[in-house]
């Protein structure tokens, strides 16, 4: 399985997210290649990490945050998400 899938126009994504790091950042993806990790700023706490997660994403995907939907994990590590028709791929395509 690969860290990410085109479904028609939109991109799923799934990702493990360390959160209260030093600056929000992509990290590479995880040994076994199913999940890419991703440093956010924010703590786990009240949601604020899911929503941190989700500017993060649509920033680097060129699409504003409503385009960026959580799918599963909202309170966990690992998490899915789909983003619609993103416009930029930050991400280098030899790292899946």
């Amino acid at each position: 399985m690969s860290w990410y899938r085109w479904k028609g126009e939109d991109l799923e994504l799934s990702l493990r997210v360390q959160p209260r790091a030093p600056r929000d950042g992509f990290v590479g993806p995880d040994p076994g290649g199913d999940y890419y990790r991703v440093r956010i700023q924010s703590p786990p706490v009240d949601g604020k990490g899911t929503e941190s997660l989700k500017r993060f994403i649509a920033a680097s995907f060129g699409v504003p945050p409503s385009r960026v939907t959580i799918l599963s994990g909202e309170h966990a590590r690992y998490k899915r998400l789909r983003i619609e028709s993103p416009r930029l791929f930050p991400i280098p395509v030899d790292a899946a």
